[in-house]
């Protein structure tokens, strides 16, 4: 993953429970720089790593780690530079979450490197959708909930999210969302 998604997690940790636990997790996972380069790509077992270090050193669930790092992500992209890219993604929730792949694709033109998920999306009525979430990367479904909660805060949404469908053979995760 890239430099920005680990940066993201340190920022998320600095300013919610402190400097020390940012460099207790650092410890843990023998990670010895001083920042994250945001446009270099590091390997995705270092994420992994960080997560599991702050699920030990916060004393919460790897899954409320990772949700709680989908929400802050929504934010922190849009503070990094990206709100432009965001917006013009969607002006609502819906066409947002229709655009994602589109997003995602143009994202890789700046981060070749980038494996992004795909997503698919089915209308189930003008307020709820049916969210397919599929990607090479397991573990990640906690996150998606998050994001979708942050997505939820930037369109003034209150947003009802379930997971129906976990993954399976075919590495997807769906997900019901309505507001």
């Amino acid at each position: 993953m890239y430099g920005m998604v680990n940066k993201a997690i340190q920022d998320l940790v600095t300013n919610n429970f402190g400097e020390d636990k940012w460099i207790a997790m650092k410890e843990k996972v023998g990670f010895e720089d001083d920042f994250f380069i945001s446009m270099q790509s590091y390997p995705d077992k270092l994420t992994y790593d960080l997560v599991g270090a702050a699920s030990e050193i916060l004393g919460i669930s790897a899954g409320d780690v990772l949700e709680a790092f989908g929400e802050y992500w929504i934010l922190y992209t849009a503070d990094e530079g990206y709100g432009q890219l965001l917006n013009l993604s969607g002006s609502d929730l819906k066409e947002f979450l229709g655009n994602l792949n589109m997003l995602h694709d143009r994202i890789t033109n700046i981060m070749p490197d980038l494996e992004p998920p795909k997503f698919t999306v089915k209308e189930v009525d003008e307020n709820k959708v049916e969210l397919i979430y599929e990607s090479e990367r397991e573990g990640l479904a906690s996150m998606v909930v998050g994001l979708l909660k942050g997505l939820g805060k930037r369109f003034n949404k209150d947003c009802s999210i379930e997971q129906i469908g976990h993954r399976s053979k075919d590495g997807k995760d769906t997900f019901l969302v309505s507001w």
